[in-house]
């Protein structure tokens, strides 16, 4: 047998015994046997370079770090699906398809839902081509380099009747048992844990060494196959062949018929999803004629031939060990119960949010008290009661705290609000580092290399106080911190530099202004031009800036004013970062809604609500937040409230579609 002959029997062999060890579950050989012939393919494939297979075995450890992730646009929108939370939410679905259908035979393939991240994969000729996010569903990152690393997705499938070319859609998923090892590694490390599987997978899927994917054993399983050519014309079969081409599919799915079926799959699996590997967050309900989900149709945001049912959360009652205080970004301070570690939907909860002084009073939390906790969404534990019956006698109750607990200062009640607030702004130290993560972070400033415990280094070893400093800091400073390399500290000054091109509104929104989010600096920004016209400005005319109330006003007002802030803002327009409107988003594009008041209501498919309020801003017009005579249309997307259609009834205001509205523009 020559070189080229044994390779492909090595990588042939190899990939059946990924298949029965990570999808069958039923390995053949020993893991010493499985290693000694990879390493023997290793070794040929290096003596023999001509005969290179980027799909080979080989692969799967990873190559060295990739350069950012390309957007790729999906060749079929990967739509979300409606929700329900209650078997009669169900039972009313599967009765409009059965309207729908005028009283065609139809079954339901139910399956589980599984939490993880949703991926696209394409396939031509039976091996592997590209991997996709779900992204906005329009588009998503292509991670094919970290989805290599996942043994039980083939790289080349297995023999079958599979189409020359296809999509399969699923989710990565982190199994129970490597998400509880990687959260203790990190744990023992002092690393910030993962709230939940789905998080875990989610950022392993992004990380930028392949080679770390590797490590990270991520796991997946498949639900839909698109393609022009499938075999079958029903969804269960087409997932049964996916099963025997080589893809994980879940041993749940089954065909139903009627509501009574339908209701003992959802009682059967709300008791026994427990008892799965991976985390599930509910059930899905599809139609299985592939011809009958074509009649049925899409919504604008998802198909209507499916539904999602949603599992309540799951709920327990532990042991109170104390009660925390911390102090956030903007000095407000949370109270925290820690907990007797208890296991809920999967992971061991041992912190709870109670969230402010009010909550802790109505809850009447008392020392050594048993809470009960359960996960909104089987996500963030949340504590939603007090068993008074086990509660010790003579126990004292908790109050909140009157000082600071980092800083010591006395704290102040928000005028309004439940929440009380440390005032020592520039001298709390988590108010400082909050400041710093906060202006780094992606959707501000993009600043790679700094989050929550870089911020808190920097800090410590007196280098950033205010963000400003991050403009002075040299590699030199940086590598000779603890946990920052040459690399790290190369890649931290480059997201510094890069910084200077970020636009105002984002330099505003990070610099952390009490009550100015995202949308309320872009809306700030594009109405004072400039940060000097903004330092500028009265009390009155900072009010008279739309969606800018008196509170938020006295905010800027007093934030620009306060000397500590008023050197970081020189101090940043020294380094050169945007603190203007560049001129080409001040030319308006058009003039076509000159004059006209906008109210936009319900979802839509091409532009986020966001991005409309913008594009109608950039057309001369003014987006409104409610409907009254002046009001010139609605652009109405789907899941228009019935109250608003009715107002536009009533007063006779048009209600305008999104591709009426597109055509409207010119767009």
């Amino acid at each position: 047998m020559d070189a080229k002959e044994r390779i492909e029997e090595l990588r042939n062999s190899l990939n059946r015994h990924n298949h029965n060890y990570y999808v069958l579950n039923s390995p053949e050989i020993s893991d010493k046997e499985f290693d000694m012939l990879l390493k023997e393919l290793e070794q040929l494939e290096a003596a023999h370079p001509e005969f290179h297979d980027p799909l080979s075995p080989t692969q799967r450890v990873g190559s060295d770090l990739t350069k950012g992730f390309e957007h790729v646009v999906h060749d079929r929108p990967m739509m979300s699906l409606a929700n329900t939370y209650s078997i009669e939410e169900v039972d009313e679905w599967a009765k409009r398809i059965d309207k729908s259908l005028e009283g065609e035979e139809y079954g339901i393939v139910g399956e589980m839902k599984f939490d993880g991240s949703s991926i696209s994969l394409l396939y031509r000729h039976g091996r592997l081509v590209r991997a996709v996010t779900r992204g906005d569903g329009t588009q998503g990152d292509d991670v094919t380099a970290n989805v290599k690393t996942i043994r039980s997705i083939p790289l080349q499938l297995l023999p079958g009747d599979w189409p020359v070319e296809f999509e399969i859609r699923g989710e990565i998923l982190m199994p129970w048992e490597v998400f509880e090892r990687l959260n203790a590694e990190r744990a023992y490390n002092e690393e910030p844990l993962f709230a939940n599987p789905r998080n875990a997978a989610s950022g392993t899927l992004k990380m930028q060494d392949s080679r770390e994917v590797a490590k990270r054993h991520l796991d997946a399983r498949f639900y839909y196959l698109l393609s022009d050519n499938l075999p079958f014309d029903n969804h269960y079969e087409n997932m049964l062949a996916a099963e025997h081409w080589g893809f994980k599919v879940s041993k749940a799915m089954t065909v139903l018929h009627g509501l009574k079926e339908i209701d003992e799959y959802i009682a059967y699996w709300d008791e026994h999803r427990k008892e799965l590997p991976v985390a599930t967050d509910g059930l899905v309900f599809k139609v299985n004629s592939l011809r009958q989900q074509l009649n049925l149709g899409y919504t604008a945001k998802s198909p209507r031939w499916a539904v999602a049912f949603k599992f309540n959360p799951e709920r327990a009652c532990t042991p109170l060990r104390f009660v925390s205080f911390e102090t956030g970004r903007m000095g407000i301070v949370t109270p925290v119960a820690n907990l007797e570690p208890v296991q809920l939907s999967g992971t061991i909860v041992k912190r709870a949010s109670l969230h402010n002084d009010d909550i802790m009073q109505e809850l009447d939390i008392h020392e050594g008290d048993s809470l009960y906790v359960e996960k909104a969404g089987e996500i963030i534990p949340q504590i939603t009661g007090v068993d008074k019956s086990l509660r010790p006698a003579g126990a004292r109750k908790i109050e909140f705290v009157k000082n600071c607990p980092e800083c010591g200062t006395p704290l102040t009640r928000i005028y309004g609000e439940a929440a009380w607030c440390c005032p020592n702004k520039y001298g709390c130290p988590p108010q400082i580092t909050g400041r710093i993560e906060h202006f780094c972070a992606r959707r501000m400033m993009n600043i790679d290399g700094i989050g929550e415990e870089t911020a808190e280094l920097l800090y410590s070893a007196g280098l950033v106080s205010t963000i400003s400093q991050l403009y002075d800091l040299t590699e030199d400073q940086l590598s000779g911190l603890d946990r920052i390399g040459p690399k790290t500290a190369q890649r931290i000054i480059k997201g510094i530099e890069d910084s200077k091109q970020v636009p105002f509104e984002r330099v505003l929104y990070a610099l952390s202004i009490p009550n100015v989010g995202e949308t309320t600096a872009k809306r700030i920004a594009r109405s004072v031009v400039s940060m000097e016209r903004m330092q500028a400005m009265t009390l009155e005319e900072l009010t008279a800036i739309p969606d800018v109330g008196p509170i938020i006003a006295r905010n800027i007002y007093d934030f620009l004013r306060e000397p500590v802030n008023e050197a970081n803002i020189e101090a940043l327009r020294r380094a050169g970062v945007q603190l203007e409107v560049s001129a080409d988003k001040l030319a308006p594009s058009g003039d076509s809604l000159a004059g006209k008041s906008i109210v936009i209501s319900g979802t839509f498919a091409h532009h986020s609500r966001d991005e409309y309020k913008e594009i109608i801003a950039a057309e001369g017009g003014k987006n409104v937040g409610s409907i009254s005579k002046k009001t010139s249309f609605v652009l109405a997307g789907e899941n228009m409230g019935p109250a608003k259609k009715e107002k536009c009834e009533q007063l006779g205001i048009p209600m305008v579609s999104e591709e009426e509205f597109l055509n409207m523009i010119g767009r």
